[in-house]
């Protein structure tokens, strides 16, 4: 008993002088509220967190810590969150408010040794576009779930609806979501075309589309695809994206071989969405024009294979995009074989900050998984 009295000691003296060594500060720029972290042994490291999307309406977004918020001050690295002038889906007006807080954390502290941009979902947007757009302020970045190929997230949430108003001769495209919610579409939706696992012979068809879509036969595909099966399908899973930037033009649905649907007709007949002009153009705004992969420091990501509201498919793309640009060697992708959207189990953050820093400070590239290879494989190295 005293052995056991003491070592519940040891762990709460040790928690208290954690806490004492590093200063918080919580305050205001333009009315936008930050929170600063500052170890009072800071080694010059700086993590600026970008946290997710909070829903619409009118006022500034939460305030939210980092969820690797002790685990970055007992390395010695402080850390600034800001939260976000106006709830939404405003990945540029958090990136703007993201470097007011930089610039005072430097203005207060002095300039760090280097700066980590830490995005969560829609902070994961934000923090590609800050690396892509600002190359020169930001020696690294961690994303977790994150909205990593930018814009194309809203063509793909699109894409899965046309292809589910196709399948179920719903018109789906054509509701509002109080309509929609009053004329029981899901319900109707899930009596013609049956839920995952348990299709009907139409489901079956959207479902193959559907698994192409996503990026493959992912691991727990069918179990996330059951979380998010008809709030896809929603109005309000496309209402929160920038008006009028929407682009499937180039979206090719694929069905694989065993149905003797033409997938040819498929793709000519199913509904596209047409951008309003220079809605994704650079000049008009650059954070939701399309991303060219060009990152010139480290990128650590990490993402559930069975994410269906930030599918993982926005890892494979954005893959893509820096092979193309020649930067793929600056991407560390890791997958966890898990359902759910920012619920990662174990330690695969913090190792994930870890082996960021150790990249950032040594330049030893980590391991991760091929995202464009078998899915199968996809997370069996950092999966419990």
């Amino acid at each position: 008993m005293h052995r056991l009295i003491g070592f519940v000691f040891v762990l709460v003296f040790a928690s208290t002088v954690s806490l004492a060594q590093t200063r918080r500060l919580e305050g205001a720029l333009d009315g936008v509220g930050y929170l600063i972290a500052k170890p009072v042994n800071w080694n010059g490291g700086l993590v600026l967190y970008a946290h997710g999307y909070q829903g619409e309406g009118s006022g500034p977004g939460d305030l939210d810590a980092p969820p690797l918020d002790r685990h970055i001050t007992d390395r010695g690295v402080a850390w600034g969150a800001s939260a976000n002038r106006a709830k939404g889906y405003r990945p540029d007006w958090f990136l703007d408010d993201m470097f007011a807080l930089r610039d005072h954390f430097i203005r207060t502290y002095g300039q760090p040794r280097w700066t980590i941009v830490y995005g969560q979902s829609m902070g994961g947007h934000s923090a590609i576009a800050a690396l892509e757009l600002h190359p020169e302020v930001f020696q690294g970045a961690l994303v977790e779930c994150g909205v990593v190929d930018g814009i194309t997230l809203f063509d793909w949430r699109y894409a899965y609806a046309a292809a589910a108003e196709y399948f179920s001769g719903l018109p789906i495209l054509d509701r509002s979501q109080s309509v929609f919610a009053a004329l029981r579409v899901p319900k109707i939706f899930n009596f013609l075309m049956g839920t995952p696992g348990d299709y009907s012979y139409y489901g079956k068809r959207f479902d193959r589309i559907v698994e192409h879509l996503a990026g493959g036969s992912l691991p727990y595909r069918l179990e996330g695809l059951k979380v998010q099966y008809a709030f896809n399908i929603s109005p309000n899973s496309r209402s929160y994206g920038p008006v009028g930037t929407v682009d499937t033009r180039r979206t090719h649905y694929e069905m694989g071989p065993g149905f003797e649907l033409d997938e040819a007709t498929l793709n000519r007949q199913v509904r596209r969405a047409i951008p309003a002009e220079g809605a994704r153009s650079y000049q008009g705004n650059p954070v939701f024009a399309e991303f060219t992969g060009k990152i010139r420091v480290p990128v650590l990501t990490i993402h559930e294979t069975g994410d269906f509201r930030v599918p993982f498919r926005q890892e494979q793309d954005y893959r893509r995009r820096t092979i193309a640009a020649g930067t793929s060697n600056f991407l560390v992708q890791r997958a966890q074989r898990k359902v759910g959207h920012c619920e990662f189990e174990g330690d695969i953050r913090k190792n994930a900050f870890d082996d960021l820093v150790a990249w950032i400070e040594s330049g030893k590239r980590p391991s991760g998984d091929d995202v464009l290879g078998d899915p199968g494989n996809l997370g069996l190295s950092s999966t419990r």
